[in-house]
């Protein structure tokens, strides 16, 4: 009984957690062909999946590392302002095969896995939290997150498609993860201690509007 209420915990976590990785996937294939959209939704998932399974080893020590965290979340920022811009940019007014010329597959996959060895890290955490350490029930949490990624990108792929807006919701969600590993890193919480119940709210949702309007000053630069 113990095993299964730690499996349905897993369950439970992945459904939370693995939302911010489908949306990387969604916006950084949602510019490419049908065909190569599907192949890059599958490679990222493959990709999330077994980011994960490494950095189950070494996750619980690597976050205790001050400023790592804070240093991934500066890194997410920039992926989801380029995500931004590339899909509100000059190429996303072409689709199809014109869109494969200045956007292509690997490039989709180079960016899906930047972002998901960045987020992978709270979520791999969490799970290894919750398993106490088991392997087995480690492995099993992560092979369950495979088919939530790839079903849930598919699907916010074909809303991105039909809905070209919802881009800077994504964006912003990804800005909202950004802003949370910020405040969540050990020395910024060392650092801003005595501000940090307030910082703690405030932070990841100033860093909606943030992401946004950084994408959108620079496409207008452009």
């Amino acid at each position: 009984m113990e095993s299964l209420f730690v499996f349905m915990q897993i369950v439970f976590i992945n459904v939370l957690l693995s939302g911010d990785n489908a949306v990387v996937i969604a916006m950084a294939s949602q510019q490419l062909p049908q065909e190569q959209r599907r192949k890059a939704i599958w490679w990222g998932a493959g990709a999330a999946v077994g980011l994960r399974c490494v950095l189950t080893l070494v996750a619980i020590s690597l976050l205790k590392i001050p400023y790592l965290q804070a240093a991934g979340s500066l890194l997410l920022f920039i992926i989801a302002i380029k995500l931004i811009m590339d899909a509100s940019g000059p190429q996303a007014e072409t689709r199809g095969e014109n869109a494969t010329r200045s956007y292509t597959v690997q490039q989709a996959i180079r960016t899906i896995i930047a972002a998901d060895f960045i987020m992978s890290l709270d979520n791999v955490l969490a799970i290894a939290a919750v398993a106490k350490g088991e392997p087995i029930m480690m492995l099993l949490g992560i092979a369950i997150s495979i088919p939530m990624i790839i079903w849930g990108s598919q699907m916010l792929s074909r809303l991105l498609q039909k809905f070209p807006s919802l881009v800077y919701l994504g964006g912003g969600l990804l800005g909202y993860a950004a802003g949370g590993m910020l405040i969540n890193d050990p020395g910024i919480v060392r650092l801003l201690a005595p501000y940090l119940p307030t910082l703690k709210e405030a932070v990841p949702l100033l860093c909606i509007p943030f992401v946004i309007i950084v994408a959108l000053l620079r496409l207008r630069q452009r």
